[in-house]
């Protein structure tokens, strides 16, 4: 918790948050929410050469929120950061989390997802057993699996580096669980895009393409395979439910998820229909962007939350592509001004 001065005394007002990640899509999602929540945030984000902290421009000023720097690799700063601020909960977002980069990447992939998971849970069971533990699973780890919705009980058969790491990862946050009485749950999160989602990933791809594309910024989009599905649902819902699975009673290990899913092909023309812009004359399909093993149908079930958290998301596919286009024609303008 942390403290305020009250008249001379110290009075418990704030509950802190650690999130690691927090420059990501998800990191600045929940650290929104959680400061709305009156929380003391703390955000943990690796040391680069490069400013990457746009998305959080509008909360570095609030004076709940400081960030600090923190890898993954280094056991003994994990240490100190949980020493020195006592969270009552630990969000862990931090990863590679590019499932195609993950198959020219796997080694760091796998130490940053395998062991950097392990590492916060050791340095958590040691120094604050009590805090509250989140951990970011990924609905590519049922991979090849045919069965259809995935649920919790859905076997997990991962087809990618990123698949592999974060089962492990699943699996070693409920032994800490069962083992040493951690209050460690998993959510176990279905494509979730917004106006924030990394410009590599292939949903932001189309959508900063067709803004630039329509303002004669841009020729050609290519794109991989097209045939794809995914269930994707909106970033600010999901981080509702991670805040949710951390003020029950009792860990537990939820999949988050729409219900629904469609192809890239389909958010394509989502967004080309709503941008007026001709799928034949300017999309190209690129075998070299093709994943050497792609999932064909990922669709998640996620009755478990709704009928015990009370979730649900509110932002659906067509809402979803025509926002993050219509964001970022916006700061397309701007940039062009």
């Amino acid at each position: 918790m942390g403290y305020v001065k009250v008249s001379g005394h110290k009075r418990c007002l704030l509950k802190t948050a650690l999130i690691t990640g927090v420059t990501g899509q998800d990191g600045s999602y929940l650290a929104e929410l959680l400061l709305d929540k009156g929380y003391r945030v703390v955000g943990l984000k690796r040391r680069t050469s490069t400013i990457c902290t746009e998305r959080l421009n509008h909360i570095f000023e609030h004076p709940n929120f400081s960030m600090r720097y923190f890898e993954l690799n280094d056991t003994g700063c994990m240490w100190r950061l949980l020493n020195e601020y006592k969270p009552d909960e630990i969000y862990n977002l931090a990863a590679q989390s590019h499932v195609r980069v993950s198959f020219e990447v796997p080694e760091s992939t796998t130490d940053t997802i395998v062991m950097g998971t392990l590492r916060l849970l050791e340095a958590m069971r040691h120094t604050v057993p009590h805090a509250r533990f989140y951990q970011a699973s990924s609905s590519e780890m049922f991979g090849d699996n045919p069965e259809s919705p995935q649920d919790e009980s859905t076997a997990l058969q991962p087809a990618s580096p990123y698949a592999c790491a974060k089962v492990y990862a699943h699996h070693i946050v409920r032994n800490y669980r069962e083992s040493y009485g951690l209050h460690a749950s998993s959510g176990i999160l279905f494509n979730h895009e917004s106006p924030r989602r990394g410009e590599t990933f292939v949903t932001r791809k189309i959508t900063m393409a067709a803004a630039k594309i329509k303002l004669g910024l841009q020729d050609k989009l290519y794109l991989g395979n097209l045939e794809a599905k995914r269930d994707w649902g909106y970033a600010g819902d999901y981080v509702k439910m991670m805040w949710l699975m951390l003020q029950q009673d009792k860990p537990d290990d939820y999949v988050i998820a729409t219900g629904e899913t469609h192809s890239v092909r389909e958010f394509l023309e989502v967004v080309f229909s709503h941008a007026e812009l001709d799928i034949d004359k300017y999309v190209e399909q690129d075998e070299r962007l093709f994943r050497p093993h792609e999932v064909p149908l990922l669709l998640g079930d996620a009755k478990k939350a709704q009928d015990k958290l009370g979730w649900r998301p509110e932002v659906r596919f067509k809402e979803l592509a025509i926002m993050m286009y219509e964001s970022d024609l916006e700061k397309m303008k701007n940039e062009k001004i």
